[in-house]
């Protein structure tokens, strides 16, 4: 009987899917002439695959990570379950409707995992799981489920490369509860996957330790197997080439007949077995491979029954019972009217009822009671929370000259030094660049992860070392292989621990600021989840000038300011550093589920994940700060280094590393002129956002709306001239100007760096003191005011 409901429920879901791709091409109206798409054939070839995962073998505490183009069966499964609307199925693809890829902020359903760039919705299962074997070793982490970490994916998404980086990270960290399900259709957007690209990745999953399963031929096909002459018609299809075959199944029963007997005919039994079938039959038992058959699905998933990582390989035909199966133009091709026309007839849905769920069940009542008892459905919508941490002051005493990187590390330290709670829940990773950006102390105390205890060797032996790499389960320091990727599927995982297991982790990584750009597209992805962390970028800039220009970076202030999700700061002195850290882990786990609305667009009532561009150039620190007006100022984004008189002809504005080059250029310009400000800017992410929210708010009528840098700027007079400088690129802040409409000049660094020293970089670039003395003579040359030996 439960054969018959999973038949049932993959016919609905297929209907389902479909009619929602059509309903969005051909029969809601169209604002403009571009096609909607939706992806048909590829969500066909999941169907059967998916019925048997959600209808059979999940349980609630399972993930599931679902490929981007079976999105409408993820929606089509949530609809049936009352967890979807019909309202947002019609609309979608459209504006407010169900999302072209399941999204976990803009969907309503129970989206486990945002995808849509192919690759990452795969990985970040693996890492997922790695988070949650990381808070069940811990004291704190009773309770959390323990469940499987899913990926549907489909068989084109192999080639990004960093499907393999995770599976040698996944080997190195003893993965286990992972299932990859690869929808192994053979086609892709441009054509068909290459003969015998398989049989390598399996050797590639075995290499990596994982168990593959290989599931080739449905109940149907397996029972025509076991009659006589069924063991010449298995070889044929173990021979066929994958063009062929999808050729084949696209022409239909007649054709298939036809190319059958030709290869196999004048055999007897091989020949009565195929003419016992009418074109009809033969079509169907020849498309009836092992991931187009719920039966033979469900059996494989009920056979696991170990926690080893488990690739699954399900033969599907793209398109799967449908007009367009096998064509190799179906990837973003769509049944036309006429063709859904004959279809619906085919499926049996009568006209008007379209959008009912159970059409065409005969059953109804015993479909729905076994609806009612499937176990992943059991405890609705799984949104966990957990209570936010109280996070204890974080003051810090710098010596007279420090960096940023360095004050970092040591703030860190002394977090590790105490007994917090925030503490104990901090978990830092870093890709094989833990001791250079400082977070060795942190290791030393509070150990490496691992779920098995590892001792380290130097300690053993007596060997002098500055690291202690020691491998606990109560370690809270994931040491990653030198993989941007991975570091941000691993903090989009563990950033999203609060809402997957109910156990709030705080996450923070390191990385060298250029190759924050290596990871860009996990990043973005990790972000658009709302997964909450702290990425650390250091050391930045062409201030690591003996590095040369390929470890320097330029456009990352530029990456802080326009992801959306991320606060960038980049903080120029160890106070500041300190009160954006304290802000941070507080700011890192407001706000719920949902997608985080425009209340402020800083994001400040629903938080966010947190970017700090550090530097390892030490500086000479400011005396004690601690006033509201300096503290509020950081977080906002900026505060007055040097206040303006009001006569002021001059601002210099600078963000980061070149702080003494800005003050001493305000003190050169100040032995003539009294008026000079300059402005400390922390974030220009955060300045620049609150601005735009502030004209968007008086644009809609909110005439007093005010930002931040607003009210810094309001003194300037008209005449004043403001100079911005930064190590990055120089649009950072070049937009400065634009708040009250003053003269501007930016400066910093549009080209790659050198080797050389600090000194010799900023001159090259002109960020030096003397050439910002440089530029304030430039601009006021045409006034009659003193110029200034530079």
């Amino acid at each position: 009987m439960t054969t018959t409901h999973l038949k049932n429920i993959e016919q609905r879901l297929l209907w389902l899917s479909h009619w929602m791709i059509h309903h969005a091409n051909h029969v809601r109206p169209k604002a403009d002439g571009i096609k909607t798409g939706g992806h048909q054939a590829s969500s066909a070839s999941m169907v059967s695959i998916m019925t048997a995962l959600y209808f059979s073998a999940l349980r609630p505490e399972d993930r599931v990570a679902v490929k981007p183009h079976a999105s409408p069966v993820f929606h089509a499964i949530q609809y049936l379950m009352g967890n979807q609307t019909r309202e947002k199925m019609e609309n979608f693809r459209g504006f407010g409707g169900v999302q072209s890829y399941p999204s976990r902020t803009k969907d309503v359903d129970d989206v486990d995992f945002s995808t849509g760039s192919v690759g990452l919705g795969v990985a970040i299962t693996s890492f997922a799981s790695l988070v949650q074997d990381y808070i069940a070793a811990k004291s704190w982490g009773d309770g959390a489920p323990m469940g499987r970490m899913v990926a549907l994916v489909g068989d084109a998404e192999l080639d990004e490369g960093n499907i393999y980086e995770t599976l040698q990270e996944g080997w190195k960290n003893d993965l286990r509860n992972c299932w990859w399900i690869i929808d192994y259709n053979r086609q892709s957007l441009d054509g068909i996957v290459r003969e015998g690209l398989f049989e390598r990745i399996e050797k590639i999953f075995d290499a990596f330790g994982w168990d593959v399963v290989r599931v080739k031929y449905g109940a149907l096909q397996r029972a025509a197997f076991a009659e006589p002459g069924g063991d010449k018609l298995r070889g044929w299809i173990d021979a066929c080439p994958n063009q062929e075959y999808s050729a084949l199944t696209f022409k239909g029963g007649a054709v298939w007949r036809k190319r059958l007997l030709d290869d196999l005919g004048d055999q007897g039994d091989v020949s009565a077995l195929i003419e016992r079938r009418s074109d009809a039959e033969l079509a169907e038992l020849m498309e009836n491979l092992g991931g187009n058959c719920v039966e033979t699905m469900a059996d494989t998933f009920a056979a696991i029954d170990h926690d080893r990582p488990t690739c699954f390989l399900p033969y599907t035909v793209k398109g799967w019972g449908t007009p367009i199966a096998g064509h190799k133009d179906n990837h973003g091709g769509l049944m036309n009217s006429t063709q859904f026309a004959e279809w619906q007839e085919h499926m049996g849905v009568e006209k008007g009822a379209e959008w009912d769920p159970l059409a065409t069940v005969s059953d109804v009542p015993a479909l729905k009671s076994f609806l009612a008892e499937v176990p992943f459905f059991s405890k609705g919508i799984r949104r966990y929370r957990d209570d936010k941490l109280p996070v204890p002051p974080v003051i810090f005493s710098s010596d007279r000259e420090i960096s940023t990187q360095m004050a970092f590390g040591k703030i860190l330290d002394d977090l590790a030094k105490g007994g917090s709670d925030l503490a104990a829940r901090i978990m830092t990773t870093s890709p094989d660049v833990t001791g250079t950006t400082s977070l060795g102390p942190w290791v030393n105390r509070r150990k490496l992860f691992a779920r098995k205890e590892l001792a380290d060797a130097f300690i053993e032996h007596r060997i002098p070392s500055t690291a202690k790499w020691e491998f606990t389960p109560n370690g809270q320091h994931v040491e990653l292989g030198i993989a941007e990727m991975n570091l941000f599927l691993l903090l989009g995982a563990a950033g999203l621990s609060h809402s997957l297991f109910g156990k709030r982790v705080i996450p923070i990584g390191t990385v060298y600021d250029p190759f924050v750009c290596r990871g860009l597209d996990a990043l973005n992805y990790a972000c658009y989840q709302d997964a909450r962390f702290m990425i650390v970028g250091t050391p930045s800039g062409v201030t690591l000038a003996p590095e040369g220009g390929a470890h320097q970076s330029i456009g990352t202030p530029l990456i802080g300011m326009s992801q959306d999700g991320l606060a960038a700061f980049e903080p120029a002195f160890a106070d500041e550093l300190a009160v954006i850290m304290e802000w941070a882990f507080d700011y890192m786990q407001r706000g719920g589920e949902g997608d985080p609305d425009e209340r402020t667009w800083l994001r400040d009532e629903t938080g966010g994940s947190v970017y700090l561009r550090l530097t390892t150039n030490p500086v000479e620190q400011p005396g004690r700060r601690q006033d509201d007006s300096f503290r509020q100022g950081t977080i906002d984004g900026a505060y007055w280094l040097r206040k303006p008189g009001p006569n002021c002809e001059v601002v210099i504005a600078y963000q980061g590393a070149v702080a003494p080059e800005a003050i001493k250029a305000a003190g050169m310009i100040g032995e003539g002129r009294r008026d000079i400000g300059v402005l400390a800017v922390t974030s220009a992410d955060r300045l620049n956002a609150g601005w735009t929210a502030a004209q968007r708010a008086r644009a809609r009528g909110n005439a007093s709306a005010q930002s931040h840098v607003e009210r810094l700027m309001r003194g300037l007079p008209p005449h004043c001239k403001i100079v911005t400088v930064i190590d990055g690129h120089p649009a950072t802040l070049s937009w400065l100007g634009s708040v009250a409409g003053h003269q501007t000049i930016p400066l910093g660094v549009e080209h790659f760096g050198q080797t050389g020293t600090i000194g010799d970089l900023y001159r090259n670039f002109g960020i030096e003191a003397e050439a910002i003395v440089q530029k304030v003579n430039g601009l006021t040359a045409g006034r009659t005011v003193p110029h200034f030996a530079a």
